[in-house]
């Protein structure tokens, strides 16, 4: 367990520097106390939910280790999770030049608000960690796994990634932008294949996922999609 957390905040802090770089360099400024606030909004998000997943559910800790393309087990999805981190990014450094260039007039209190979307972004997914243990990082079906049908996965089959997108609504406006929320239409895009790419391989791998699709009928957003 000690080498998954090192694993773990290695890795955090890693994708912290990432963050710092994209935001910082494109802004051109350290004097930027939106970034600051939303990257500690982010790490200590990422930090409780880490710290809750080594301690009850260590299997899924270790799951979640496993990420990013190259763990990808199908094509499509290695081809998909690289062009998600190019959208991620996207909706980070646009707010960044923003700040830059003075495009938009955003009030203090509105970034705020872009925090708390953040971490309920975060929420979301803990919640999703709370119910489905086989929540993985990569699409795969272990031995043993099942459909969850119960808690967020009683409204959309995929919480997680309603979740993900309500985090990313929150980061252009934490980081002062209203030009950055355009970044968000391509990360939303890449979220909807990823996500119906996965239904196809879980409809064929997971027993029971076709009626559970037919019992719950929206993807992230109830009465939308």
């Amino acid at each position: 367990m000690k080498n998954l957390l090192a694993k773990a905040f290695g890795g955090l802090i890693l994708l912290l520097l990432v963050l710092a770089v994209a935001i910082f360099l494109p802004a051109w400024t350290l004097d930027y106390w939106q970034a600051w606030v939303f990257l500690a909004a982010f790490a200590i998000s990422v930090i409780i939910i880490t710290i809750y997943l080594a301690k009850r559910d260590p299997q899924l800790f270790e799951r979640r280790l496993n990420a990013g393309p190259s763990a990808e087990k199908e094509k499509s999805q290695k081809i998909i999770q690289a062009i998600a981190q190019l959208a991620f990014l996207l909706v980070i450094i646009v707010p960044a030049l923003d700040h830059r260039w003075s495009w938009s007039k955003m009030p203090s209190y509105v970034s705020i608000v872009g925090d708390v979307l953040v971490v309920l972004g975060f929420f979301m997914v803990f919640k999703v960690f709370r119910e489905n243990t086989f929540a993985a990082a990569i699409i795969e079906v272990d031995a043993g796994q099942r459909v969850i049908s119960t808690g967020p996965y009683a409204i959309v089959r995929h919480p997680m990634y309603s979740g993900a997108i309500v985090m990313m609504l929150g980061v252009p406006i934490a980081l002062g932008s209203w030009w950055g929320l355009l970044a968000i239409v391509p990360f939303t895009i890449v979220i909807i294949a990823r996500l119906l790419d996965e239904e196809k391989f879980l409809a064929k791998n997971l027993h029971g996922y076709t009626e559970y699709c037919a019992e719950v009928r929206w993807h992230l957003v109830p009465g939308i999609f």
